[in-house]
């Protein structure tokens, strides 16, 4: 394959990091370098541990004084170039026995899918397909946890506009894939809402074009916005969390389907600990997840939306909360025990780069108060790309906007 390779390497940390760290050589690779990566990044960093940035856009976390190297390539949308890529790079920088960290969902999938193959150059959590699968696909997710006793939405399939006339919807809709990554990248949204009949046929007409009939979800729309979202997150083995928070959303980016939370809180609530736990011991799950969920105000029950086989966007918040995940996940697997961890409730995250406008639309909108505001920006923790120790990142976030509004429409 040829070398598409363009690698920065800061060999003082490097040197710093290898020196401390207890396992000489090894470190984590970090597939995706948005503020995710960084924090996986951080974690690690601050631990000593020596990183590799591996990514496909203009990102952040290669910027961080914690990244030993930093790794451009063409593409880690298409499995195989992703696979070509990742072994390139741990046999030209030496990665041997490297953990890998994938961020997004299709670089998930061509890690388990070829998994004994990275294996010969990397350690490799991600579990293996039989697993990942249930979490991949969302026809699975809820059939499988339809069969557990989770609660999940009340959804509809139809393979042809025919099927779709002769449905008994209860309006408004959502349309959704079944496998986001296609769909997300075609339109820049997580879902779409259909208030009627009509519009649900414009609407599966266009998802069709974009991801075929057969993975377009029709799905009840819950009520309410963000704030009606829980998600728990877990660094789950053998049947058990052996790190775990439980999060609600206080705000997200769109209002209503949210590609992305702008401000977190943890909370307690040991229903959403039983569900999860009951389906990813059912999966046999090993690795770190997240499972969202959203309160439905009509029966006040918590229906399983996603299951996210992989860090996920806030999990720097574990880290204040008292749950360093990913070094958890690089510890357990170098073989050196942790005790449990738990996160405790009361503890908050924002992204200010994106809350800010999300903030004042709500406040426009009526949805958030002034008062509640300034109370939230008081509380936040934790930021999820600046830091005064780590700067480069957040200044070079700033400059990206314009890059990331294109790109990914932000």
């Amino acid at each position: 394959m040829e070398s598409n390779l363009l690698t920065t390497a800061y060999p003082d940390n490097a040197q710093a990091n290898a020196s401390k760290w207890p396992v000489t050589g090894v470190g984590g690779v970090v597939i995706g370098g948005d503020y995710q990566g960084l924090g996986i990044v951080r974690s690690l960093g601050r631990h000593n541990i020596p990183v590799c940035v591996i990514d496909d856009e203009r990102s952040i976390a290669r910027h961080s004084k914690y990244a030993t190297h930093a790794v451009s390539v063409p593409d880690l949308r298409d499995e195989a170039r992703t696979v070509e890529a990742l072994l390139e790079a741990g046999h030209k920088l030496k990665l041997d026995g490297w953990v890998l960290f994938p961020t997004r969902d299709e670089t998930v999938a061509a890690i388990s899918r070829h998994r004994s193959r990275l294996q010969q150059v990397f350690r490799v959590p991600t579990p293996d397909w039989d697993s990942v699968e249930w979490a991949w696909d969302k026809r699975q997710t809820y059939q499988r946890a339809r069969e557990l006793g989770i609660p999940v939405p009340r959804s509809w399939r139809a393979s042809s506009m025919e099927d779709l006339r002769n449905l008994d919807l209860t309006f408004p809709v959502a349309l959704k894939p079944a496998i986001k990554e296609r769909f997300l990248y075609a339109t820049r949204a997580k879902a779409w809402r259909a208030n009627n009949l009509a519009e649900a046929e414009a609407l599966f007409s266009r998802a069709a074009h974009h991801i075929g009939a057969e993975e377009v979800i029709l799905q009840e729309l819950i009520p309410g916005g963000g704030r009606q979202q829980f998600a728990y997150c877990g660094f789950f083995k053998n049947g058990k969390s052996l790190g775990s928070m439980v999060v609600r959303r206080r705000r997200q980016h769109p209002a209503e389907f949210g590609r992305a939370s702008t401000f977190v809180e943890t909370i307690d609530l040991k229903l959403l600990e039983e569900f999860s736990e009951r389906f990813l011991k059912e999966i046999n799950y090993y690795g770190l997840v997240e499972m969202e969920y959203k309160q439905d105000p009509r029966d006040g029950q918590y229906k399983l939306l996603d299951v996210n086989a992989r860090t996920w966007g806030y999990h720097t918040l574990g880290f204040a909360a008292g749950v360093d995940f990913p070094f958890l996940l690089l510890a357990d697997q170098m073989n050196i025990e942790t005790p449990p961890q738990r996160g405790r409730a009361g503890v908050s995250w924002i992204r200010s780069v994106t809350d800010v406008p999300t903030a004042i639309a709500d406040l426009i909108a009526g949805r958030l108060g002034p008062r509640e505001y300034a109370q939230s920006l008081r509380a936040a923790a934790v930021d999820a790309v600046f830091s005064w120790d780590d700067p480069l990142p957040g200044i070079f976030e700033v400059l990206l906007i314009p890059y990331l509004a294109v790109r990914r429409g932000f």
